[in-house]
């Protein structure tokens, strides 16, 4: 029967830090991987093994053990700060600005948000917080409408008459500024996607001006410009008739 370990094996701390291969301070985990190696080689059942430095590796663990510092307390868990509360834009808000309601607890406030905001930005509430103290919003701006933001830039699809995307031409785009026109040709690989440029976001500070990215869709829905030409020339001759 073997003797039982035990940590007098072992000279001191220096020679249990050789023996698992160690030098210096080390943390548990690393105490412990080395632990696990040294062992394993040792193991007297496997080859290359040996009973007595298989003894000497575990005196050597439990000797630094015993001189390692103990752990702190665990401390009482600390309370979870407040969020940040949010105020979400729809694209044309952070693009015009305005009046936007966001909630603070139990009460709501009107909050006028400049035009250019991104997500990501903090608005600052001046006295907003129930102590008395200034209040940071967090700016978050969601799709809404079929336009979307990604960083400074706005995003939205059109629908084009097919045969125009197929033989290419001046597109009429309705923005959220305005009718934009656009030139396609007949070889521009799918998705098709025109970028009108400025027409993003707003520069706001170090943020430069974003671009309107525009992904055109092919539909057979959409009147072509022939059709809508000869709309308008009836609706003129027509008024003219009734006049006359």
């Amino acid at each position: 029967m073997s003797a039982p370990v035990s940590i007098s094996d072992v000279s001191g701390v220096r020679e249990a830090l050789s023996i698992l291969g160690l030098n210096g301070d080390v943390n548990a985990s690393t105490l412990k991987a080395a632990f696990r190696t040294a062992v394993k080689a040792a193991r007297p059942d496997q080859a290359g093994g040996d009973a007595e430095r298989f003894r000497r590796v575990i005196a050597a663990y439990r000797l630094i053990q015993a001189h390692q510092p103990p752990r702190p307390a665990l401390s009482a868990p600390t309370a979870r700060p407040a969020p940040t509360p949010v105020l979400v834009l729809s694209p044309m808000q952070a693009l015009a600005g305005g009046q936007v309601e966001v909630r603070l607890g139990a009460r709501t406030v009107r909050v006028t948000a400049p035009k250019g905001l991104r997500s990501g930005d903090h608005l600052r509430l001046r006295r907003g917080a129930a102590d008395g103290s200034d209040l940071y919003l967090s700016v978050l701006i969601r799709p809404e409408d079929g336009l979307s933001v990604v960083g400074d830039d706005l995003f939205m699809t059109w629908a084009v008459e097919r045969r125009l995307m197929a033989d290419g031409g001046r597109v009429e785009i309705e923005t959220p500024v305005g009718t934009r026109s656009a030139w396609i040709t007949a070889d521009m690989a799918a998705p098709v996607r025109v970028r009108l440029k400025d027409l993003g976001l707003p520069a706001r500070g170090s943020r430069p001006a974003g671009h309107l990215f525009v992904t055109l869709e092919p539909s057979s829905d959409v009147p072509s410009a022939a059709e809508d030409l000869l709309v308008r020339f009836t609706r003129v001759w027509t008024q003219e008739r009734l006049a006359a």
